[in-house]
């Protein structure tokens, strides 16, 4: 018999092993079985909420028959079998986020990250029922509307990234709930307002990034309550006012980027006794003005420090403040308005800087200057510098440079080819005239961005690295045939040759580039010939051949550019009817056929114009004839509403302005001829069809386009009344319908049209009393001359007693406008998912393009 001993050792043994052995059936029943069947279900059944126009993408691993806790993006609890994690960035979704979705099913996640999906529509107030959430990320999801109250509900999140959406109104007070919320991300998200306040009650914040968007305002003057805040950035807003004391008063703050704002002041940062932990502080782009503090060469941690547009008043700054600043890797101080002249070799003791940008200042370079070799990215525009600084050959590690707007005169010298790792080169704005350098030196160079332009360069045409991808020579002094040598760029993707004296054709090597040029400028040059189909590319986005002999008709390989943005043919010889196919191009944003021989109707029964992006229609000084019937204009949405559309202005290279590419077009406001060159296009939505042979009635749709700033209808044909529907154009600033055959009395509800500084209904056949209105009275009696039937001031005839037959007019005319916007409304809601479709191509492109510079860059760095 066992011993007591014996008897207590075998029942510790049995109950050992019946432990391990339960802990094993469970492990193997769970390993088994890890996976809820009602959770896969509810998984399955968000996949089908989508469809894919491509490969599926994470989801594309999902089966019914198959763990779901083995499928990609998906994470579970090893104990539970609960879904926890649900990842399905960029996984090619497309449709909205349903409010009655089954993803609100999973009320385990702790993590929801839907980032790079195309989720065009609202934030469902539903989102709170996944009340355990830590981590949501709804990153680029071409999300729109305002941002949930409900998400206030959401109290275990502790991040929230809601960047790069087009989302309306002010970031809701409700996330003042969410005091577990350590990081917000709402980089571009279209958000507007003051500063949310209620993020003041966020104690444990330590990331807030708010960079472009449309807050205001001042910032709050208790800013140090975020007592553990690290980054905070702000950039690219209208926050205006004084920089609060209390901000540089927070001991954990690491990154402060207030750059691109309305902040005024002379700044104030305060006694900084204890050592600070700032390393990034971005001020520039602001209106800060007066002396700089000397208090910043206390912030002995800084790495980075962006002083640029600091108005000194022409004052003196003392540049030996930022000696002490010895960690320095970035300093831009460019454009500070100071009478100062800086020697350069002051800087040579900072022995850590790779990013200098001091543009805009009087530089003293002495030719035996010798900076330290780390630096990557210099900039040196508008310096006044007359010789090329020769201390740059020592720079190995260059990526960047831009010395243009200076004085320097001669050839670039051919040591600039050999620096090894140097990408980026503008030498534009100054007075060189060829380039040093054997064929196998320049071609070989590894030269990708070359900006050339406003210089005396001449025929021959230059030897070019062949791995150029931007290439610019406008406005020098190249003539003759387009060189044969631009044609061995078979990387190229902005080609700009405008404003030289070029002729002859185009040549026919440029299909060389239909699988690469996205950008093609020859504006202004003396170019003949018919456009080559071959020569379109599909991955086209803008067209500039205006003010050139070029003639045939538009090519229609152009029906193939899904991408384009921009097209400019205007002042040449292309003798064509109207291109009616360029409605399906779902991108197009500016169309000028101006001062050609198009000609023909500008309306099909078969082939109705829906333009949802298009901002300036100029067709102009053509042949073009027909009746435009009452519904014309029913899908142009841009023009019908603010909605967001992608600009057309050039994605910036690094951050900086100096080389990017520049759209311009001119058009006709209020009667002067202006040019419209970047953000310009943002801004100006117009329609010129003045000069043609158009008759019959104004189409009353014209009075949906609400954000029409131009409208030029001018000697045409047109007859019967002036539509009253006009009076709904409220952004209007300039109307010509002179020089038709219109009839009737300009309608009493223009008169209310506040921001019409110039119109002109001269030569016309109308009659009746000219309204009463402040912008109507101001006009010069020559707007409403050779109107025999017009009365009243400014014109010397007077209306007698017609003013009671005036008010009823006016009455008539007002009920008339209400039953045309009742019809109307029903006409443009139609057009409503045209634009929403619009706006999700538009973004793709933007991320395409802006891709594109970051994986240069990253290369490179």
């Amino acid at each position: 018999m066992p011993s007591f001993s014996e008897r207590t050792m075998m029942i510790w043994s049995l109950c050992l092993i019946i432990s391990l052995s339960n802990r094993i059936l469970v492990i193997a029943s769970s390993s088994r079985h890890l996976c809820r069947p009602y959770q896969k279900d509810a998984l399955l059944e968000f996949k089908n909420e989508f469809h894919y126009n491509v490969m599926a993408g994470k989801t594309e691993s999902w089966r019914n028959n198959t763990d779901c806790c083995s499928w990609k993006g998906i994470s579970c609890d090893p104990k539970t079998g609960n879904v926890v994690e649900l990842d399905l960035q960029d996984s090619f979704l497309n449709g909205p986020l349903r409010s009655n979705s089954s993803l609100f099913r999973l009320q385990h996640l702790h993590t929801l990250d839907l980032g790079l999906n195309n989720l065009t529509g609202i934030i469902p107030a539903s989102i709170s029922n996944l009340k355990y959430l830590r981590n949501l990320t709804l990153y680029s999801c071409n999300l729109f509307g305002k941002i949930p109250s409900s998400l206030g509900n959401l109290s275990y999140l502790t991040d929230l990234d809601l960047s790069v959406n087009d989302f309306n109104g002010e970031l809701p007070g409700s996330v003042g709930y969410l005091n577990r919320l350590t990081e917000l991300r709402l980089v571009s998200a279209n958000l507007s307002g003051k500063f949310p306040l209620a993020l003041l009650n966020l104690s444990e914040l330590t990331w807030i990034d708010l960079r472009s968007n449309k807050f205001e305002g001042m910032l709050p003057s208790n800013m140090s309550s975020l007592s553990k805040l690290i980054y905070f950035e702000i950039s690219g807003n209208s926050f205006s006012g004084s920089v609060p004391l209390s901000l540089f008063m927070i001991p954990t703050l690491v990154d402060l980027d207030l750059g691109r704002n309305d902040f005024t002041g002379p700044l104030e940062i305060g006694d900084i006794s204890s050592p600070s932990k700032l390393r990034v502080l971005y001020l520039g782009e602001n209106n800060f003005n007066g002396p700089v503090p000397r208090s910043l060469s206390k912030l002995v941690s800084l790495v980075s420090l962006d002083l640029s547009f600091w108005n000194t008043r022409r004052g003196k700054v003392d540049f030996t403040i930022f000696l002490h600043l010895k960690s320095l890797r970035l300093l831009h101080l460019s454009n500070m308005n100071t009478k100062t002249m800086v020697d350069l070799s002051l800087l040579s003791h900072l022995m850590s800087l790779g990013d200098l940008d001091l543009s805009g200042i009087n530089l003293k370079i002495n030719p035996t200057l010798n900076l330290p070799s780390p630096i990557k990215f210099l900039a040196l525009s508008s310096c006044s510098i007359v010789e090329f600084p020769k201390f740059i050959q020592s720079q190995t590690r260059l990526i960047y440079l831009d010395i243009s707007a200076n004085q320097i005169e001669g050839q670039v010298p051919e040591w600039l080819w050999k620096l090894p790792v140097l990408w980026y080169v503008n030498i534009s704005q100054n007075s060189f005239y060829g380039f040093e350098g054997s064929e196998d030196v320049i071609q070989n160079s590894a030269k990708i961005m070359l900006d050339i332009s406003s210089n005396t360069f001449q025929n021959p045409f230059p030897l070019l690295p062949v791995s150029l991808m931007y290439f610019s020579c406008s406005d020098n002094r190249f003539s003759g045939e387009i060189s044969r040598e631009i044609c061995k760029l078979v990387y190229l993707d902005t080609l700009v040759l405008s404003n030289n004296n070029f002729n002859g054709s185009i040549p026919r090597c440029f299909e060389n580039f239909n699988t690469t040029l996205s950008v093609l400028n020859l504006r202004n040059n003396s170019i003949s010939g018919v456009f080559p189909e071959e020569s379109i590319g599909a991955y086209l986005q803008s067209l500039e051949v205006g003010h050139n002999k070029i003639s045939g008709g538009l090519p229609k390989s152009l029906i193939n550019c899904t991408r384009l943005e921009f097209l400019n043919v205007e002042d040449n010889m292309f003798n064509d009817k109207f291109p009616f196919w360029l409605r399906l191009l779902p991108n197009l944003q500016i169309l000028v056929l101006r001062s050609n021989q198009f000609h023909g109707k500008i309306f099909s029964f078969g082939a109705s114009l829906i333009f949802p992006k298009l901002r300036i229609f100029d067709i102009s000084r053509n042949l073009f004839t027909g009746v435009l019937p009452s519904d014309y204009f029913a899908g142009w949405s841009a023009m019908s509403s603010d909605v967001g559309i992608v600009d057309s202005t050039p994605v910036r290279i690094l951050g900086r302005g100096s080389g990017f590419y520049h759209r311009s077009v001119a058009l006709t406001n209020k009667g002067l001829n202006m040019e419209l060159v970047g953000s310009g296009f943002k801004i100006y939505k117009s329609i010129d069809v003045s000069g043609n042979r158009i008759e019959g009635d104004i189409p009353i749709s014209i009075g949906l386009l609400k954000e029409l700033i131009v409208l030029n209808m001018s000697n045409n044909v047109f007859t019967g009344g002036i539509p009253p529907s006009l009076a709904s154009l409220t952004n209007l600033q300039s109307l010509d319908l002179s020089q038709n055959r219109l009839s009737g009395e300009i309608p009493p509800e223009l008169g209310k049209l506040t921001f019409l500084a110039r119109m002109n209904f001269s030569y016309n056949m109308l009659e009746g009393p000219i309204p009463q209105g402040t912008q109507i009275q101001s006009q010069n009696s020559s707007s409403f001359a050779e109107n025999p039937g017009l009365c009243g001031f400014p014109l010397e005839e007077t209306c007698g007693g017609k003013e009671e037959e005036a008010t009823k007019q006016e009455e008539d005319g007002e009920k008339e406008e209400k039953d045309q916007v009742i019809s109307w409304i029903s006409a443009a809601i139609g057009y409503l998912p045209g634009v929403l479709g619009g706006l999700t191509i538009g973004h793709i492109l933007y991320s395409y393009k802006y891709g594109w510079f970051m994986r240069i860059f990253h290369y490179f760095t």
